[in-house]
C-alpha cells in the first residue's frame, strides 16, 4: 500500500480549547502526510472554540466540525472516530501540538506492521502555556504484545500519541465513557489501550512527535479522580486476566508513587492524603510499602532531579518552542 494516497482521519475533541486549539490545528494541518480528514469535535464549548475551529475549516475544506452536548472526551473522542471514513485514525487533544512528520511516519510504521499492528505510538515532550519544551519522556522502545507493559504504567503517556486501526478501535468498543459517569475520568486513554493490547500488536515510532501541554488546570491536575480511574482500569483488566494481578498491583504502586511524590514536592497535601487514603483502603500492604519504603527514596530522587535541572538551567538558553509547521504552506490553504 502506498502511502501517500492513504487518507488518515485525525479527531480533535475540544472542550473550552479557544486558547490553544488555533496552535493545535496548524500542527495538524501543516502535516507533511497531507490525505487528511480532521474531525473537530466540539464537545459543548462555552467559549471561543467553535469560532476558531471555523476559521480554520473556512480555510481548510478538509476540517469537519461536530457539535454535541457536552458529554467529556471519551464520548467526543468516539462521535469523532465513528464519523471518520479512514482507515487508520490519529486522536490529538485540543490543547496538544504533533510535529510536522508525526502522521507520515506512523502511517509508514502501521502499513510496515502489517494487520496485526492496531496501534502505533511515538515520544513526547511535556510543554507549557508557550509550548516550551520542559521535560522529554524516557525512550520507550516496547512494540507486539504489550499489555503487560501497560498493566505496569501507561507507557503511551497521553491520548495525542497514538494512530489506530479502525478494526482496532471496533474491537476496543472505543473509549469508555463510562469512567465519566462514575466520577472517574482521565484514564480513558489507558483503558483503550490495554483494550487494543488485548488483541493487537503495537508499533512504536522512536521519535519525539507529540507536544503533550501540562497545565495547572488539566484534568490530570486532580490527582484523587486520576487514581480512582487508574484503579477502575486495573479492575476491568483483573477481572479478565486474573493471572496478572501481581503486574495489576505493580503499575497502581507505581501510579500512586507518581502521585505522592508530584503532591508532596507540589505542595498539594489533601491530595497527597487522599491518594494515600485511597491506596490504604484498596491494600493495605501495599499501601504501607509505598509510605514507608518507596515514598522516601522517590522523594531523594526528585529533590536530586530538580535541583540538577535547575544547575543546568543556569547555563542554557530559553528552552525552544515545540516544532509545528506552517498551515500557508500547505495547497489546503486558501486565499
Amino acid at each position: 500500500m502506498s502511502t501517500s494516497t492513504c487518507l488518515v482521519s485525525v479527531v480533535i475533541p475540544a472542550f473550552n480549547a479557544e486558547a490553544t486549539i488555533d496552535e493545535t490545528l496548524r500542527s495538524v494541518r501543516s502535516q507533511s502526510h497531507e490525505q487528511l480528514e480532521i474531525i473537530v469535535v466540539d464537545d459543548g464549548s462555552t467559549d471561543d472554540t467553535l469560532v476558531v475551529a471555523q476559521r480554520h475549516a473556512d480555510r481548510d475544506p478538509r476540517i469537519a466540525i461536530i457539535k454535541q452536548d457536552n458529554a467529556g472526551v471519551a464520548a467526543a473522542r468516539n462521535a469523532g472516530w465513528q464519523a471518520a471514513h479512514a482507515e487508520f485514525i490519529a486522536f490529538i487533544d485540543a490543547d496538544d501540538l504533533w510535529a510536522p512528520g508525526k502522521i507520515e511516519r506512523q502511517l509508514q510504521a502501521m502499513i510496515d506492521g502489517g494487520e496485526r499492528t492496531g496501534l502505533v505510538y511515538s515520544w513526547y515532550a511535556w510543554i507549557d502555556a508557550k509550548s516550551r519544551v520542559s521535560v522529554k519522556c524516557d525512550p520507550v522502545f516496547h512494540a507486539g504484545e504489550v499489555l503487560d507493559y501497560l498493566f505496569e504504567g501507561n507507557f503511551i503517556g497521553n491520548g495525542s500519541a497514538a494512530m489506530v486501526r479502525r478494526e482496532a478501535l471496533i474491537a476496543a468498543r472505543g473509549f469508555e465513557s463510562g469512567l465519566r459517569a462514575s466520577g472517574a475520568q482521565g484514564c480513558e486513554d489507558l483503558l483503550f489501550y490495554c483494550r487494543v493490547a488485548e488483541t493487537y500488536h503495537f508499533a512504536v515510532v522512536p521519535a519525539y512527535e507529540i507536544g503533550y501541554r501540562y497545565l495547572p488546570n488539566n484534568m490530570s491536575s486532580d490527582m484523587t479522580r486520576m487514581f480512582r480511574s487508574w484503579m477502575l482500569v486495573a479492575d476491568e483488566m483483573a477481572a479478565r486476566h486474573p493471572d496478572r494481578i501481581a503486574l495489576l498491583d505493580r503499575g497502581i504502586s507505581n501510579y500512586a508513587r507518581w502521585l505522592l511524590r508530584r503532591a508532596l514536592t507540589g505542595g498539594h497535601l489533601r491530595y497527597f492524603a487522599s491518594v494515600l487514603s485511597l491506596l490504604f483502603q484498596r491494600n493495605p500492604v501495599l499501601a504501607v510499602k509505598v509510605a514507608t519504603l518507596s515514598l522516601p527514596r522517590d522523594i531523594l530522587s526528585a529533590t536530586w532531579w530538580t535541583f540538577r535541572n535547575l544547575r543546568q538551567r543556569e547555563f542554557r538558553r530559553p528552552l525552544p518552542s515545540f516544532l509545528i509547521g506552517d498551515p500557508s504552506q500547505s495547497r489546503w490553504q486558501k486565499a
